[in-house]
C-alpha cells in the first residue's frame, strides 16, 4: 500500500511528511490492500485543530473523516446553551458514521477535542465504495457498535459515578487516543464533556491534582500516576476500551 502525504498545519507555517508506515488509522489500516489502493486517490490530508467544528447539527455531511492522530468529540445539545459529550473519536474510528448509515445530516455537533492529523473523504465516493460491497461496510458496521457501547456505557457512568471517576475515566480514554499523557484542556470543555459545572469540573480537577494524579495548569493536563488514575476511575473505563480493542468480542 502507498504512504499517505500529509500537511502539517500549524496556523502560522506548514510541514509536509510522509506516513512510515501508510495511516495510523486502525479502519483504513484493517482494509485490504486493493481496497485501501482503490481508496488512495480519494483520501485528503485534513488537519485537526482543536476547537474547530467538523459538523455542526443539521449540517449535510459532505466529508467523512478518519483521524490518524487527535480526537474529534460528538456533542448533543442539551439546551441552546448547554452540550453534553456523547462520545469520542480518535485513530480507532471515523467521524460521519450517520452516512453509512444512510442519513445526510448530522444530528450533533462534532468538535475537534484533540489537535492532530486527518484524511477524509468526499460523501459520494465514500458511499460508493460502501456500496462496492468490500470490506469497508464489515469494518464500519464493528465500529458502529464499538462507538455504540462507549455511548451507552457513558450513559450509565453519567446517572451512577461520581464527576472524579468519570473525569478520570475521561482523561484516560483521551490519553488513550492521543497517545500522549499531556494534552490541552479548559474547564468550559470539561465541562461540556461532563456535562457539569466547571466548579465541578474544577474540584474533581484540584481532587485529583492534590493526590499526585494529574498536573492541571493554564488550560493543560499531564497525567503523572496513570495507575492511580485507572484506580481512581469507575469500571466503565474497562468495559469501554475492552470493547474497542475487541476483547470483549467472540
Amino acid at each position: 500500500m502507498p504512504s499517505v502525504v500529509f500537511a502539517q498545519h500549524d496556523r502560522d507555517q506548514t510541514e509536509i511528511f510522509m506516513t512510515d508506515d501508510l495511516i495510523a488509522n486502525r479502519l483504513l489500516r484493517a482494509m485490504p490492500s486493493n481496497e485501501y489502493d482503490r481508496l488512495l486517490p480519494d483520501l485528503e490530508a485534513f488537519p485537526l485543530h482543536y476547537g474547530d467544528d467538523i459538523y455542526i447539527p443539521g449540517a449535510l455531511i459532505k466529508h467523512v473523516y478518519f483521524p490518524a492522530s487527535g480526537i474529534i468529540s460528538l456533542l448533543s445539545a442539551v439546551d441552546e446553551r448547554s452540550l453534553l459529550e456523547v462520545g469520542i473519536v480518535g485513530k480507532e474510528g471515523m467521524v460521519g458514521l450517520p452516512l453509512f448509515l444512510g442519513v445526510k445530516r448530522s444530528a450533533n455537533r462534532a468538535i475537534v477535542q484533540g489537535s492532530g492529523q486527518s484524511v477524509r473523504l468526499k460523501a459520494g465516493a465514500f458511499n460508493s465504495e460502501c456500496e462496492r460491497g468490500g470490506e469497508l461496510p464489515v469494518i464500519l458496521r464493528r465500529f458502529a457498535y464499538s462507538l455504540m457501547s462507549q455511548i451507552s456505557q457513558s450513559a450509565v457512568c453519567f446517572r451512577f459515578h461520581s464527576v472524579e471517576q468519570r473525569l478520570a475515566r475521561w482523561l484516560l480514554m483521551t490519553c488513550d487516543r492521543i497517545g500522549s499523557n499531556d494534552f490541552r484542556l479548559t474547564q468550559d470543555f470539561l465541562s461540556n464533556m461532563l456535562g457539569v459545572r466547571r466548579e465541578a469540573v474544577n474540584r474533581a480537577a484540584v481532587e485529583l491534582h492534590s493526590r499526585g494524579i494529574i498536573n492541571y495548569s493554564r488550560g493543560r493536563i499531564e497525567i503523572i500516576d496513570r495507575e492511580k488514575l485507572t484506580q481512581a476511575t469507575c469500571k466503565c473505563y474497562a468495559l469501554i476500551r475492552a470493547e474497542e480493542t475487541g476483547s470483549r468480542r467472540r
